[in-house]
Parts: structure tokens; sequence; C-alpha cells
């Protein structure tokens, strides 16, 4: 899975309990481009900070007209305990075939009970790229 500044809408972005988008949006070439035809997309969010206990996370990804992601629609959204969203977890957001119809896509967080803030990092990326399989510790020494 490849990482870069043009994929990556948020890097160590503190979500509070109102909705906030991403720091960044993905500009697409024109606003009729759906990059999720032919290649399913997903934005893959990972937690730098665990979230605050007793939280549930609202998780929307959106577009807009406006590279700020203001008057957004949203196409796509996950609800996340905060037990879900510790340091090394991943959460995948998958994005609809065939909705996209504007040009900037973002990430928009909604934090409701217990402490109302998440640190975390997301990314735009083709959803075949996200690991399924997380393989066990490797093992430096056995002792038979």
């Amino acid at each position: 899975m490849r990482f870069d500044v043009e994929n990556q809408l948020s890097n160590k972005q503190a979500f509070t309990g109102t909705a906030t988008v991403s720091t960044n949006s993905y500009k697409k070439q024109t606003a009729a481009q759906d990059i999720s035809i032919g290649r399913r997309m997903a934005i893959l969010i990972l937690p730098t900070v665990a979230a605050g206990a007793g939280s549930t996370s609202v998780f929307e990804v959106i577009q807009s007209a406006n590279a700020d992601l203001s008057s957004p629609d949203v196409l796509g959204s996950v609800s996340v305990l905060a037990a879900n969203l510790t340091l090394g977890d991943e959460v995948e957001l998958p994005i609809p075939q065939g909705v996209m119809n504007k040009q900037y896509l973002g990430l928009r967080c909604t934090i409701t009970g217990g402490t109302t803030t998440v640190e975390l990092d997301a990314y735009l990326v083709p959803q075949d790229e996200i690991a399924k399989y997380k393989s066990f510790p490797k093992v430096n020494e056995a002792i038979v």
C-alpha cells in the first residue's frame, strides 16, 4: 500500500466532538470522474492517539465542489467505538461505486459520549491494497 501526500487526507489530525472535516482533500481531475469505477476505493483510518474512553466516532466519506469540503454530500459512513480506535487499529471506510459527482473527496468525523477527541491519519487507497491478514509476532527464540 502506498501512502503519499496526494492521498493523505489527515496527518495526526485531532478530531473533536463536533463534525470536523479532514485537513486535506483529494482533488479529482474533473467532477465527473468517478475513481471508484473499475477498482473499489476506501478511506483507511489509522489512530495515532487512542480515542477517549466511552466515546463513539462516526466517520463519513464526503464529497464537495470546494477544496475546503464545505457543503458536502455523504457517500458512506461507519460508526466505531473507542475500544476499536487504539494505536495499531485500522478502520476501513468503503466508498460505494458510481456515486462520485463532485471534484473533492474528504473525511468527516463526529464524536459523541465520553472523551470527545481522537487523533488520526487518514488515506484514500484502493480497497484491495488494505491488508486483511496480520501475522503473529516474529519468534526469535524457541525452547524445545
